[in-house]
């Protein structure tokens, strides 16, 4: 097995997190992206090797996976940078991983198709090896084998605000259609719903988002009613009621460049201090149609943290050939449901009484 690893948009705020913690574990990462002197400064810190490649150039990408084992890819928003890597890394058999939560991407990575094709190639593609959807990911497993009968989902997070640059661009882009849940099997666009939610601290108000999960989830376990939802205020659904009315605006491409703009401007991503005070709580619940329920909840760290460790405890188990797959997959079919549980600072699952 080839032994060496690249991540790719290795100047980007969760990039840069994982190459640091990687090099103090002993792990020697390939950096690789567009931008040369950001990335040749990283690595030249780091002391580990650079490699200069636009995704637009599919032979000089296709040249430089040729000794890569896997890839870390990490340039968003993944909306415009996934097919590209994703193709040459089935190209080179060189297996695929991720750290988006974008439903379309997760959609796309597990068409048929490329489930085929990749499966032919001897690699895997996984994405969402981060935050999105590690935890929640686990969350719905665990749940789906509590209540094997179960026929509907719901999964919810509590997180910090403060948002890296590449999560704030992917949430613009979602402004410019309605929030997306699954409905018998299938994806929908829906205004946002609400509901009350307890992460263990009494009930508060949650409305529904477009997370991965309402992808992911249903091919981990296979539950065909799916929503995510988040703790807003009252005022906040207002709103997200009328940029969803207004959403042939938001979506237009000058709104969403001169937005974008803004973001490269003004947001840089949480500090050390941020991240390590402001963990993320986690609620999930099934239910089958003859009323019978089960729920859970529990911690983890930050999702920044959690976007190092996990894409890092994958990558080592797959160089180390403790885990082995081949075509496309989610990380608690590759892992295990209880993955999660073995990452630092996660708390035990909490089963709720209903």
């Amino acid at each position: 097995m080839k032994s060496k690893w690249m991540i790719y948009g290795a100047n980007g705020y969760s990039a840069q997190l994982i190459a640091r913690e990687a090099k103090q574990r002993g792990m020697t990462p390939v950096l690789a992206g567009r931008n040369k002197d950001k990335v040749t400064a990283l690595a030249n810190e780091l002391g580990l090797q650079a490699v200069i490649v636009d995704l637009s150039d599919g032979q000089a990408l296709r040249e430089s996976l040729k000794e890569m084992a896997l890839v870390l890819h990490c340039a968003g928003p993944f909306s415009a940078t996934h097919e590209p890597m994703r193709e040459a890394c089935i190209d080179t058999a060189t297996h695929y991983f991720d750290i988006t939560g974008e439903i379309a991407v997760f959609e796309q990575a597990h068409a048929q198709d490329v489930d085929k094709r990749a499966k032919a190639a001897g690699m895997m593609v996984c994405p969402g090896v981060g935050f999105d959807v590690v935890p929640t990911d686990c969350l719905a497993a665990k749940l789906k084998q509590a209540l094997p009968s179960a026929t509907h989902l719901e999964l919810a997070y509590k997180a910090a605000k403060q948002l890296s640059p590449g999560t704030a661009k992917t949430s613009v882009e979602s402004m410019g259609s309605l929030c997306q849940v699954r409905e018998n099997g299938q994806i929908t666009g829906i205004y946002s719903k609400t509901r009350q939610i307890d992460f263990g601290e009494g009930e508060r108000l949650a409305m529904t988002i477009p997370w991965g999960d309402v992808s992911t989830a249903y091919h981990s376990t296979g539950i065909k009613n799916v929503a995510v939802y988040v703790p807003v205020h009252p005022k906040t659904v207002e709103k997200m009621h009328k940029i969803q009315k207004w959403r042939w605006f938001y979506g237009l491409s000058f709104v969403q460049n001169m937005t974008k703009k803004q973001i490269e401007k003004k947001i840089s991503g949480p500090d050390e201090a941020v991240r390590k005070s402001s963990p993320t709580y986690l609620w999930g619940q099934v239910w089958d149609d003859d009323g019978n329920k089960r729920t859970a909840r529990f911690t983890c760290p930050n999702g920044y943290d959690l976007t190092i460790t996990a894409p890092l405890a994958i990558i080592s188990a797959v160089l180390n050939e403790e885990v082995k797959a081949s075509g496309s997959i989610t990380p608690s079919k590759l892992m295990g449901e209880d993955f999660v549980w073995t990452l630092p600072d996660v708390t035990p699952l909490e089963w709720v009484e209903d």
